[in-house]
């Protein structure tokens, strides 16, 4: 039986290769890091004592760099369990909970049909590509020389010119023999009844091939040079090939591009991925010239658990945003959500590489706002809540939001973290209502919503002190403190120290973001042995991207003079103030959950238990802050700070 590709494609995706593997392999632990989806085992196919059998779950692949073997899940189970391929995808296909499909003599022909239109829209492709180089494409070639794209950008992307006539690809292909019915089912003409003779679907436009996702053209997509066009872009119709809400602009090259790590991006149109592929980003997809739908948010899941939606950041951009989120939040779960971010107010991300630099684009995307925070914001930027009736209205506007979500796990979680953000803020309002009172300037009003999530200058005001610390108004990186930076600066400059610490860093829970990524550097090193050298670990930092972070955090050790973790300190000293400072976080991480626990209980449930409890967990935060001072001030109070 012939398996549809897209059968295979989605059995594939929603089984992680390591699942498969998993049952016959025992993982190796230290070189393992199962959070990026990134394994390591004895090989099963030969013998070996130490680790050289590697996969991966985002490319869905395996490969031992032993005795070379490679594969994708099928491959696993035909080669080491002798499965035929039908039995192999038939597992598959079990555990994904998918049921196997009915052998169908119709389907089977519908999909020659689909091969035979492919070669055709192929045809097609080869047609526009060499209109383009010909002399009646000088015109198009001269706005893409405007808009800055390379030949070898043009050409990578398979870009083509569609002339200023009625028939001058129908004749093209019929004169190659492909039948009237074939012309007309790839969408390349408009014909019925209604048209007495047929003519081409796209003329005098710019011409973006649109592949799906195994690479094969199956649309068109182009965009008008006349100005006076009825349509500035137009795609093909709907097709036996083509269903405009169920494809992404650059799906395959995407999807690719993200074996090298990080996230998909989806932007708004054809030339924003075109631009920013040729500016280094080539994980970025884009709807077909429509709001994004059901169907091309689960492909993005498919490519990554938590994509970066971005928009132009302006109010339609903003309110783009806002559909995207309502869209995506009954469906959100454990590792499935989006980030969202919007670009400087009337620019896209063409624009923004053009002037300033792909630097611009990487800070636009290190602003990408989790969903909980842009749904806050849209339900409090702007609004006045001075009136009990007023504060009820937002308290029940948020549990009608929070109640959509499907997932019971994350829906309580949700509803955990608004009714937080709720008590914090009804807290600070009351504060600047008795500041009001007393004759100070206060701020019962929260900012108006803009082309921006919020900001905290610029004539802005942040709604709460609480909201002004969070990630949706602080641009940019959170304040590194003084503690995780000695964790993870420690740990590089001493690596025997990851070594001997190993349970706990491998689950080190940081709050500063920046200090993640060089947490997940040292991970990366750790999982191909290249932990035991500093210029190891120091080079793999640089080439995650985050040699700027690890400047920034060595720089606030040399501030604060805390010499044990710098690299010049003895290995002793510098093993006293790592554990001390890996003690002081573990402690102050959980009792920061534990006191986030007890201000929701007692938000819910005012009792004095509750009271009391909150009381307590405050208590022990502010010992453990209190530790943390003096231990920090050791080192300068007693001299000790001048040996860095």
């Amino acid at each position: 039986m012939r398996f549809p590709p897209a059968f295979l494609d989605e059995i594939r995706d929603r089984v992680p290769i390591s699942s498969v593997i998993g049952q016959r392999v025992a993982w190796d632990r230290k070189k393992t890091n199962a959070p990026r989806g990134d394994y390591w085992a004895c090989c099963p196919f030969h013998g070996e004592k130490s680790p050289s059998f590697h996969c991966e779950d985002k490319k869905g692949r395996y490969h031992c760099f032993g005795c070379s073997v490679s594969g994708d899940h099928f491959k696993f189970l035909t080669e080491l369990d002798g499965m035929s391929f039908p039995e192999a995808v038939e597992k598959v296909a079990d555990m994904a909970g998918v049921p196997m499909p009915v052998r169908d003599a119709q389907e089977e022909r519908r999909e020659k049909e689909r091969a035979s239109l492919t070669n055709v829209m192929e045809m097609a492709t080869a047609f526009f590509q060499e209109r383009l180089q010909g002399p009646e494409g000088a015109k198009a070639r001269a706005y893409l020389r405007d808009r800055e794209l390379t030949p070898a950008t043009q050409q990578s992307f398979r870009l083509g010119f569609a002339p200023d006539s009625r028939n001058a690809l129908k004749e093209h292909l019929a004169a190659r023999g492909v039948p009237k019915a074939d012309i007309e089912a790839c969408g390349l003409v408009r014909h019925g009844d209604d048209i007495p003779v047929s003519y081409d679907w796209f003329r005098d436009r710019i011409m973006f091939p649109i592949p799906d996702s195994r690479g094969k053209i199956i649309a068109f997509g182009g965009r008008a040079l006349a100005p006076d066009a009825l349509a500035k872009y137009m795609n093909s119709p709907d097709t036996e090939l083509f269903h405009k809400g169920n494809v992404l602009y650059n799906y395959a090259r995407a999807r690719k591009a993200l074996a090298k790590g990080g996230t998909v991006i989806a932007v708004e149109g054809y030339m924003d991925v075109i631009a920013l592929a040729q500016a280094g980003f080539e994980n970025v997809v884009a709807p077909l010239g429509t709001a994004l739908t059901e169907n091309q948010l689960e492909l993005l899941w498919r490519m990554a658990g938590e994509p970066v939606l971005c928009f132009d950041g302006d109010k339609a951009g903003l309110k783009a945003a806002w559909r995207a989120a309502d869209m995506a939040l009954p469906a959100v779960q454990a590792g499935r959500s989006a980030r969202f971010a919007l670009l400087p107010e009337g620019k896209d991300p063409d624009d923004l590489v053009k002037a300033e630099g792909p630097d611009a684009f990487r800070s636009v995307l290190a602003d990408a706002r989790p969903l909980a925070d842009l749904l806050w914001m849209r339900e409090t930027a702007g609004g006045v809540f001075d009136t009990p009736e007023r504060r009820a209205e937002l308290e029940k506007t948020l549990r009608e939001l929070t109640s959509r979500i499907r997932d019971e796990s994350l829906r309580y979680h949700y509803q955990q973290e608004m009714r937080e953000r709720v008590l914090s803020f009804f807290g600070a309002q009351r504060g600047t209502r008795q500041g009001r009172q007393d004759g100070r300037p206060g701020q019962g009003k929260a900012p108006p919503p803009g082309g921006q999530f919020a900001k905290a200058g610029g004539g802005r005001t942040p709604i709460t002190e609480s909201l002004g610390r969070s990630a949706l108004v602080k641009r940019g990186s959170e304040g590194m403190s003084m503690r995780e930076a000695t964790i993870i600066v420690a740990l590089v400059n001493h690596p025997v120290l990851i070594d001997e610490n190993f349970a706990h860093i491998e689950f080190l829970d940081l709050a500063n973001s920046d200090l993640r990524r060089l947490h997940a550097a040292i991970l990366d090193a750790m999982a191909h042995d290249m932990a035991n050298d500093r210029q190891a670990v120091v080079a793999m930092i640089e080439r995650a991207g985050c040699a700027e972070i690890w400047e920034r955090a060595v720089g606030l050790i040399r501030r604060m003079r805390h010499w044990p973790a710098l690299e010049t300190a003895a290995l002793e000293d510098a093993r006293d103030a790592f554990s001390q400072a890996l003690h002081l976080q573990r402690s102050a991480r959980t009792l920061h959950k534990e006191l986030k626990q007890a201000e929701a209980a007692l938000a819910t449930d005012p009792t004095d238990e509750n009271y009391r409890h909150l009381i307590e967990i405050q208590a022990q935060f502010q010992d453990v802050q209190a530790t943390e001072a003096l231990i920090e001030g050791f080192g300068v109070s007693s001299g000790r700070a001048g040996r860095a």
